[in-house]
C-alpha cells in the first residue's frame, strides 16, 4: 500500500453523511414516509372486485363497432 494512499470517497457520499450528522432524525422520517405509500397490505377484496368489473379491450381500440358486428367499416 503506498504511503499517501487514503480510501476514495465520492462527494456524494460525503453529502449524505454531512446530511445525516446535521439531521439525524432523517432515517426515520424517510422510514415513515415509505410507509405512507408502500409498505401496506393489499385489500384482496377490492382487488378482487377491481378485476371482476374490468371490460375486456378490443383489438383495436379506435375502431367503433358497427350494429352487424362485422367490423369491416363499409
Amino acid at each position: 500500500m503506498p504511503l499517501f494512499w487514503k480510501p476514495y470517497k465520492s462527494d456524494v457520499t460525503s453529502f449524505i453523511e454531512e446530511l445525516k450528522a446535521k439531521k439525524p432524525t432523517l432515517e426515520a422520517e424517510q422510514r415513515a414516509g415509505r410507509a405512507l405509500l408502500w409498505d401496506q397490505h393489499p385489500d384482496r377484496v377490492a382487488q378482487g372486485e377491481w378485476n371482476e368489473a374490468r371490460v375486456a379491450q378490443q383489438a383495436y381500440v379506435y375502431q367503433t363497432r358497427t350494429d352487424s358486428g362485422s367490423g369491416s367499416g363499409a
